[in-house]
């Protein structure tokens, strides 16, 4: 009922609230303190982020959702994650493996969850698609389409997503 009282909370109230007025960034993370499954220290949760009942949300020290992004329940994020605005992160996706049945019928694949590492940068705009894991280090570039995994301090870009260059 707790929880509950929250979520009523966030979306209807401190998910508007710009981030300067009201102390609008420390009630949205007060409330996701009460949401989430773990909200570290210092975390962000910016103007207009979307994470649906967020009780399986894990969100490290420093770790920021950024303005109205969109994320499923069952995200985990480590430390020092930095996201820009218009972020999405899907969890699972159409099935479309039946010719006979039209796409929309086909119902959902299962849940993938995506992990998100320490010390990563986000950039503005991006897909990322279920069940993938950004290693440590890495950086995705602004519009890409996150459709694989890459090692850990690796620069990412472009639609599909490809290498860009390792920072190593």
């Amino acid at each position: 009922m707790k929880q509950l009282t929250f979520l009523c909370l966030y979306y209807g109230f401190a998910r508007h609230l710009p981030s300067r007025l009201l102390g609008g960034k420390q009630l949205r993370r007060w409330c996701c303190r009460h949401i989430f499954k773990h909200c570290g220290e210092n975390v962000t949760i910016e103007h207009g982020a979307h994470f649906g009942t967020g009780v399986g949300i894990s969100l490290g020290d420093f770790a920021c959702l950024g303005i109205d992004c969109k994320v499923p329940s069952n995200l985990t994020m480590g430390r020092e994650v930095m996201m820009g605005p218009n972020c999405v992160i899907l969890d699972r996706n159409h099935k479309f493996e039946r010719t006979d049945i039209p796409i929309g019928r086909q119902g959902d694949t299962e849940r993938m969850p995506v992990v998100i590492e320490d010390d990563v940068w986000i950039g503005c705009q991006v897909l990322i698609m279920p069940g993938r894991t950004i290693k440590k280090g890495s950086i995705i570039a602004g519009g890409c389409v996150l459709c694989k995994d890459f090692p850990e301090y690796s620069i990412v870009g472009g639609n599909p997503s490809r290498l860009i260059k390792s920072r190593i």
